[in-house]
């Protein structure tokens, strides 16, 4: 890439940006701590989609000090419905440790930041050049889309050859000092105008220097791939009652929803007594015997790699559990569930 080009694509963005950047909330601080939670939150995740959460959760955990000492129960309940959990439990352990061996201070280098659970090369960028304004380049799908757009990149940005290449582009690219407003500039141009379809082109600050634009068809960069069928999984899920109260169980800390609260439930594709098999189930792995009721109701929720439907019954205790814990009906809004039990708890209340 010529100098003339490097300025060119420079100087346009950043007067495009001045004139047209998003109002967000969290570019109103420079707090690396507000910064950081921002960008832990944006991770496959949208904008309109974390605005109400980052305010809750800066307004419930103000000051790094106060997210590390809070229980992890009170970070998942406060993360409840945003998904990918763990990006909640990375940022609380990531807070602790920031606490004892920085401080209480984000660390401003990259090595650093990389040592923290959960923060990956993007994330480190983001936070080093926008609470920081250091020349560290960021590469999100926005980027990406823009950068193979302007260069005419045709291969798989997700190939590892394509994606170092993706990522010295974005190096090259960043003006002195002027890291913190053009990388955000990148980012609000692949979500505002370079959009996956139909992108704004005409109204495109770099639509002289792109050659996407120049090429005529645009959308055929990044290369298009084929997206993986989604494979759906069913389980039966036990409402196990007695005097006012449901039995709840514990996901384990680490894996999949680690830390959330849920109704026992068992994964099964095979379909036909039901009732039996739930029941043999909860005695084997509660050791609570129980007589299985009507059915509750059947629930869904589409996460990333798969689509769950669960059937939930009502369910008699016969004895004493061994396993699990009891939970008023009317309290378990308390505990952080995923979006799939939510609606089974919020069914269950009315």
């Amino acid at each position: 890439m010529e100098q003339s080009q490097r300025e060119e694509i420079q100087k346009k963005l950043l007067e495009w940006f001045k004139r047209n950047k998003r109002d967000l909330p969290w570019r109103k601080t420079k707090d690396p701590y507000a910064i950081w939670v921002s960008e832990m939150m944006l991770q496959q995740t949208q904008v309109e989609t974390v605005i109400p959460y980052y305010k809750n959760f800066l307004s419930t955990f103000p000051t790094l000090q106060h997210l590390a000492e809070a229980n992890l129960s009170e970070v998942l309940k406060t993360w409840e419905g945003l998904g990918y959990y763990s990006r909640a439990r990375n940022l609380h352990r990531a807070a602790k440790m920031v606490l004892n061996r920085f401080q209480g201070k984000i660390p401003n280098s990259l090595n650093a930041l990389l040592s923290l659970p959960g923060i990956g090369r993007y994330t480190a960028g983001a936070i080093l050049s926008i609470a920081f304004n250091q020349e560290a380049p960021i590469l999100d799908g926005n980027v990406k889309r823009v950068l193979t757009r302007v260069f005419a990149i045709s291969k798989n940005p997700k190939k590892k050859e394509t994606e170092h290449l993706l990522w010295k582009i974005s190096e090259s690219l960043i003006p002195k000092n002027r890291a913190r407003l053009f990388n955000q500039a990148l980012m609000d141009l692949g979500a505002m105008i370079c959009t996956p379809k139909k992108p704004i082109c005409l109204s495109c600050p770099l639509n002289p220097l792109c050659k996407g634009y120049l090429s005529g068809a645009p959308e055929h960069f990044p290369l298009p791939f084929n997206k993986r069928k989604i494979p759906q999984r069913e389980g039966r899920v036990a409402i196990i009652q007695r005097n006012g109260k449901v039995l709840l169980q514990q996901r384990p800390l680490k894996g999949f929803l680690g830390g959330l609260w849920e109704f026992p439930n068992w994964q099964t594709n095979e379909r036909g007594s039901e009732r039996m098999r739930l029941r043999n189930e909860i005695k084997k792995e509660m050791g609570l015997n129980v007589e299985v009721k009507g059915l509750m109701g059947t629930f869904q929720q589409t996460y990333s790699h798969f689509k769950l439907i669960l059937h939930a019954f009502y369910c008699q205790p016969l004895g004493r559990k061994k396993k699990g814990r009891w939970v008023s009906i009317n309290q378990l809004d308390r505990l952080p569930m995923s979006r799939i039990h939510r609606k089974i708890a919020y069914t269950l209340n009315q």
